[in-house]
């Protein structure tokens, strides 16, 4: 199997916080990640939670779809999806309070879950 493609975490895109003197929360879900398991080259598919506390930006829904879809080629195992997610956002965002959960399907006869947070 030759080398999976790499996400691409510069499509994201940001806008300045409408209100950054309050803490709220933003929270998305995308139920219709994909990516691709390194070992079979099957599709892994998952939900995606992101629940964040922006700081100063907040992430552009349109570049995070075509953001997610970049993992699509991407052979890795969920633990490092879920954390390269995670890393992306806190670098793109630099948000008081983030936390990426990747809800896994079956694979196997086990669900996976993966749980990152990110503290400024």
């Amino acid at each position: 199997m030759s080398a999976p493609a790499p996400h691409d975490a510069s499509i994201l895109e940001t806008f300045p916080n409408p209100c950054p003197e309050r803490d709220y929360e933003i929270e998305f879900d995308c139920p219709e990640f994909t990516c691709v398991c390194p070992r079979t080259g099957q599709p892994d598919f998952a939900t995606i939670r992101i629940h964040y506390v922006p700081d100063r930006k907040c992430v552009e829904l349109k570049s995070l779809k075509l953001y997610f879809w970049s993992f699509r080629a991407v052979g890795a195992f969920h633990e490092k999806v879920t954390n390269d997610i995670c890393s992306d956002l806190a670098r793109l965002l630099e948000p008081r309070r983030l936390e990426v959960t990747g809800d896994f399907r079956v694979r196997g006869g086990i669900t996976t879950r993966v749980v990152c947070r990110h503290t400024a």
